[in-house]
């Protein structure tokens, strides 16, 4: 009868299957999906100038690779920017606002405000008065900035009653309490907010560079989109919004990385299943 294997490593086996698991089967789907795209593109005959088919998308990514990829980084550049001004302004208001209620009650209706407003309504206006560039930075921290303090705003609130009487107890200074207690609790509700900023800031500087690119102007993704729609170019849509998801991909898989790296060993959201 052959040796059976410690019970450590028969759970550290079946976790790694299922990881592998977990990547094949959506790089599966995804690709049965595409095979049918390409199926039904070439078995109706459809014209590129009504549905390209997944090949003709990607060599024009091949051929306008120069023209995308720059706009791409015009694109990643502003919404990298603006979700780190978000996290730092939601961050140190989320601070200010844990240490009043009165200033919470304050100025908290207004980051509801910005939140509720359609960003597709403030960009316009947002182009009147600013350079396209700062108009695109403007929009996407606006709708990265809410979640994030909403968030952290949360996590502070809720640290647990036994902690702080313990805290108490010992008569741990304010500093202490911030740095040891609250902190730690709110970072799993930062981190939260912080992959839901990423796509929304991406999401904003898709919406102003749409804004920006009706009035002629802008150099990122969403420019080119507007751009090869007014020459019929729909393969070249096609590629610009397949980047753009891959943007978003990369922006979501990147925080959720950090948040497993940040939270494993200690956080029940970080850990494997059956640990």
């Amino acid at each position: 009868m052959p040796p059976r294997l410690p019970r450590a490593a028969q759970g550290h086996g079946r976790g790694r299957l299922t990881k592998l698991r977990d990547i094949a089967v959506p790089l599966a789907v995804f690709a049965a999906a595409l095979v049918i795209w390409e199926g039904i593109v070439a078995w109706k005959a459809i014209p590129p100038y009504v549905l390209p088919a997944p090949s003709a998308i990607f060599a024009k990514l091949i051929e306008d690779r120069d023209l995308l990829f720059s706009s791409l980084l015009a694109t990643l550049g502003v919404t990298l920017k603006a979700l780190l001004i978000a996290v730092i302004c939601g961050v140190a208001l989320a601070l200010l606002l844990a240490q009043s209620k009165w200033l919470e009650r304050a100025l908290l209706p207004f980051a509801v405000i910005l939140q509720v407003t359609p960003i597709i309504a403030i960009a316009p206006l947002l182009l009147v008065y600013m350079q396209p560039e700062n108009a695109v930075l403007v929009c996407a921290f606006l709708v990265a900035f809410f979640p994030i303090l909403s968030n952290t705003a949360l996590g502070l609130a809720s640290v647990d009653y036994a902690l702080r009487d313990l805290f108490d107890l010992y008569r741990a200074s304010a500093w202490q309490k911030l740095v040891y207690l609250r902190l730690p609790a709110a970072l799993p509700q930062f981190l939260t907010g912080l992959r839901i900023g990423g796509g929304l800031s991406l999401v904003g500087a898709i919406v102003a560079e749409l804004a920006a690119g009706a009035s002629g102007q802008g150099t990122g993704l969403a420019y080119r989109i507007v751009e090869a729609g007014f020459r019929l170019d729909i393969p070249r849509m096609f590629a610009a919004l397949a980047l753009i998801s891959a943007a978003g991909l990369a922006i979501y898989g990147a925080l959720a990385a950090l948040s497993h790296y940040l939270l494993r060993g200690w956080h029940e959201s970080a850990r494997e299943c059956g640990e």
